[in-house]
């Protein structure tokens, strides 16, 4: 069996990564991962034709060649693979997780500290047990500070993750209603979230908390950290902020010190407000000018469908579609009734790993969505549609419904809100918007 010694010589001199035969190019290392429904060492062969110098494989009958490494477990590998390669870097590494902002607030911090430091940010949402270490060996030597987001359903995997990238600061971006099936409910999740504050406070991390939301306040404060950094909207924060304008797009005025700044962003949504003071924290605590923070927000475009604003040849489109649970669909919910249009429309897809409480949280979205007196009601998924005879609205129990009930009913002139879970692909329905 290889060494991590030796296989991080390879690394060294093959230094791009690949999971997935269909990203592989000349001269890179591919880690054969096994899953419950593949087994990619039974592509080793292929792996090598296609460029890879290297091939890791934990079967031996897939050992091919020398150019086939035989590891006990592919995994295993590439992890301690990053973590060796973690070590040897001496930067400051920003760990960021919570509920929802996650990654607009990485996007958003990425943006302003590029204004002076070279930066790696996790790339999409490259987030889990795969995504951090494929993240971590991303980063080259010229990098001067990354961004790593970490995402977890379950305890005990922020603490893993967080082994893998020590991070030297670190961020929740909040606590919400969101993986409650896996974390095993809402003091799940805060438990499970809090991981990160126990890291930073093991490894002498800085940490950087809102100070308006109180579940972080109690989580950092069980956490015994020290080292803390506050935003929020009272003076006594080291950076303060104030909404000014939300419609459609965000404005606010932040200050440090003595000193009180303007800036735009190109996102909507109140709830975007606390991920952008995130970002002017982080940008100030790492000494970027005020003026170059606010260029950084200004210049960053939301292009993974979280808070961005559409304009089809109909209609407006809030596209918040990559993903969705009870916290964040409040949220989009109420920011839809904060702006100004004459007609709005609530297009909403299942939340999807909420357990027992499935039902529950479905039903106070549609009560919540049917308070607000939004001209149309949409539906979609099948824990919506179980709701059909007790709720005003339309309800469609698959996608496919709902585009052909769009493609015969064309809306127009309308705010539409377009937002449900990764895995209702409500992207779909955008072209028929």
């Amino acid at each position: 069996m290889t060494s991590i010694e030796v296989l991080y010589q390879h690394y060294l001199n093959h230094p791009i990564v690949s999971t997935d035969t269909r990203t592989i190019i000349k001269g890179c290392m591919f880690f054969a991962l096994r899953g419950e429904n593949f087994d990619a060492n039974t592509f080793a062969a292929e792996a090598l034709q296609l460029g890879a110098a290297f091939v890791i494989v934990d079967r031996e009958e897939f050992a091919l060649n020398e150019n086939c490494i035989l590891v006990p477990d592919v995994l295993t590998a590439l992890q301690d693979l990053a973590t060796y390669h973690r070590k040897k870097l001496n930067i400051p590494v920003i760990g960021l997780t919570g509920s929802n902002g996650k990654t607009t607030t990485k996007e958003l911090i990425k943006a302003v500290l590029s204004e002076k430091y070279q930066v790696f940010a996790t790339k999409g949402n490259l987030n889990n047990h795969i995504g951090v270490p494929l993240s971590i060996l991303s980063i080259s030597h010229a990098v001067e500070i990354a961004v790593i987001e970490m995402g977890a359903n379950h305890q005990k995997e922020i603490a893993m993750l967080c082994e893998i990238a020590q991070p030297t600061h670190g961020l929740i971006t909040n606590i919400g209603l969101a993986h409650l099936d896996g974390f095993g409910g809402f003091e799940g999740v805060k438990k499970g979230k809090a991981e990160l504050y126990a890291y930073l406070k093991k490894a002498h991390g800085y940490t950087f908390i809102y100070r308006n939301n109180p579940y972080l306040i109690e989580m950092s404060s069980t956490a015994d950290l020290t080292k803390v950094v506050y935003y929020g909207t009272a003076k006594e924060n080291s950076i303060s902020g104030e909404l000014i304008d939300t419609d459609p797009l965000i404005e606010l005025k932040w200050s440090y010190l003595e000193h009180t700044f303007n800036a735009k962003a190109n996102l909507t949504g109140t709830y975007n407000f606390e991920n952008i003071l995130a970002a002017i924290c982080i940008g100030n605590f790492f000494a970027i000018k005020p003026e170059e923070i606010n260029r950084g927000l200004a210049n960053y475009f939301p292009v993974n469908n979280r808070s961005q604003l559409t304009k089809t040849t109909n209609n407006s489109v809030i596209c918040d579609f990559y993903n969705a649970n009870p916290s964040s669909m409040m949220a989009a919910l109420n920011n839809l009734k904060s702006l100004s249009a004459k007609h709005k429309t609530v297009i909403i897809g299942d939340m999807f790993e909420l357990g027992d409480e499935a039902a529950k949280q479905h039903q106070n979205i549609i009560e919540l969505a049917l308070g607000f007196n939004f001209d149309e009601l949409i539906f979609i998924g099948e824990n919506f549609f179980a709701f059909k005879n007790q709720y005003q609205g339309k309800f469609f129990n698959t996608r496919a419904e709902a585009q052909l009930y769009l493609t015969q009913h064309t809306l127009k002139d309308s705010l539409i809100l377009l937002k449900g879970s990764r895995g209702m692909a409500l992207e779909q329905l955008l072209p028929l918007l």
